[in-house]
């Protein structure tokens, strides 16, 4: 069976510098846990830099990765929930990748 394995990076930081709370964070996490049953939190920051418009963003950003079944409901989950995520992390972008994965 084809698995997928989405990846997400959620700022540490709004984008004006000031800390996003751990709560949404943990909040984030744990959404994601409920819904599929398991994540993985690769430890330490990436570092991200970027210019939108004309204005420079460095990021420090946590990613996180879900493996799961490569169905159509599995990815409409994330289409539906990036929004809140760009609300609750009050981003311009947050990045949501996919991949094919086999798991051996």
């Amino acid at each position: 069976m084809l698995r997928r394995r989405y990846e997400i990076l959620l700022p540490l930081q709004y984008n004006d510098g000031s800390l996003v709370p751990i709560e949404d964070l943990n909040g984030t996490r744990e959404e994601l846990l409920a819904h599929f049953g398991g994540i993985s939190v690769q430890p330490g920051t990436i570092a991200g830099i970027w210019i939108h418009e004309g204005m420079r963003y460095e990021d420090s950003l946590l990613r996180i990765t879900v493996d799961v079944e490569d169905i159509p409901e599995n990815r409409q989950f994330f289409v539906d929930w990036k929004p809140t995520l760009l609300q609750r992390f009050r981003q311009i972008e947050i990045y949501i990748t996919s991949s094919l994965i086999d798991v051996i």
